[in-house]
């Protein structure tokens, strides 16, 4: 057994390839179009890379693909957060532990080469991307861009040195029935605060699609500033994040709430892809991409999730969220949407864990951020 780092697009072939087959018998898993993936790794077409690096590795045995990880150097984490962490991620391996430790310290190594004194992970390729090892919910099938992973994940990364430094909590709901109690009840809140403050409420408006995308990336990056992690995106990776999920947004799911006619808060929440990704288990492109936009149009997507919430810090903690969630949950009924999963959020954050309880959410899985001293 040995590892080496990708160099040929032949390597790059078998990084993407791996976990297809290393997931081929699990049915909750959602293979994403790996068209998608490679794009994600190139270091000409993501725009994570004017601002970070990384390296990606493949562990072999006997000339077959038993493992691989990316280590990755996030400058734009480090000047955020005055520190020298580095990151793992795109983590998947058989389950032997000395593979596991030759591919982490592999990772480590090339950490320890640009300065690092941490490694923390599992990050593709940071925040805001997918992040997180699940540690909780094996049961059910993760939400479009969660990750996935056997149980054994756990035991092998903290076997070769790694602790927890974050739990990220994921909540699951049917939404408030805009005609039971606990749907009144949101509804009335939700029209207190309206009134109390003077804001209106409507959709995002597709046809002045970049403006709106605009008022998001503002109120984004300065209503997240102060959360654990928190990295800043930039406007090349907020626009081009917008223009992967320009073709499946559904205007009704995504709530803009103004003040004087200037956008103060937003919510997203998109179809969840993975119920038709689920079917196809090759990850080729078609006839994939074609039943996606088919279910996005003909709404038999049924799942949501609720991928973000932004409130522009002059105006959190005054019951916004209450009003997003209901346009959301009182749209999505209409649709016939009776599902949707919200997170993640920060184990440490007791006001949005609460507020999340209170509209009859449930919590059902957990993912954790591990670190590892360099």
């Amino acid at each position: 057994m040995h590892v080496r780092p990708v160099r040929t697009s032949r390597d790059l072939k078998s990084f993407i390839d791996f976990p297809y087959r290393h997931y081929a018998d699990d049915g909750l898993w959602a293979p994403p179009l790996r068209r998608d993936v490679k794009a994600l790794l190139s270091k000409t077409k993501n725009p994570f890379f004017e601002h970070g690096d990384a390296t990606y590795f493949l562990a072999e045995r006997d000339g077959t693909v038993v493992g691989r990880v990316a280590a990755i150097v996030n400058e734009l984490h480090n000047e955020t957060h005055k520190d020298r962490v580095g990151f793992f991620g795109f983590f998947e391996a058989v389950n032997d532990p000395l593979i596991v430790a030759a591919l982490t310290e592999t990772a480590a190594d090339w950490l320890r080469n640009r300065g690092c004194d941490t490694m923390r992970g599992p990050m593709s390729f940071s925040v805001n991307d997918e992040c997180g090892l699940l540690v909780d919910g094996f049961d059910t099938p993760p939400t479009i861009m969660m990750p996935h992973n056997p149980r054994y994940y756990a035991e092998l990364l903290e076997q070769a040195g790694f602790q927890k430094a974050k739990d990220l909590y994921v909540y699951y709901g049917h939404g408030p029935n805009p005609e039971d109690p606990l749907g009144r009840r949101l509804a009335r809140g939700a029209e207190v605060v309206r009134k109390r403050l003077g804001l209106t409420i409507r959709p995002i408006d597709m046809a002045r699609f970049n403006d709106e995308v605009d008022s998001i990336k503002k109120i984004y990056n300065d209503g997240w500033v102060l959360n654990w992690g928190f990295v800043p995106m930039t406007e090349r990776e907020i626009n081009h994040l917008a223009e992967q999920f320009k073709p499946v947004v559904v205007p009704d799911l995504v709530p803009f709430v103004e003040k004087d006619g200037t956008v103060i808060a937003f919510g997203i929440a998109i179809p969840d892809l993975n119920e038709v990704l689920r079917g196809n288990r090759s990850g080729r492109m078609f006839p994939a991409a074609l039943k996606l936009l088919w279910n996005i149009r003909q709404r038999k997507i049924r799942r949501v999730r609720i991928l973000l919430l932004g409130v522009h810090p002059d105006f959190q903690g005054n019951g916004i969220d209450a009003m997003l969630y209901n346009f959301i949950w009182t749209h999505g009924h209409a649709m016939n949407i009776r599902w949707g999963e919200a997170g993640w959020i920060l184990e440490d954050n007791p006001p949005m864990n609460r507020a999340m309880e209170k509209i009859g959410f449930i919590r059902y899985k957990t993912y954790r951020l591990y670190d590892r001293a360099l």
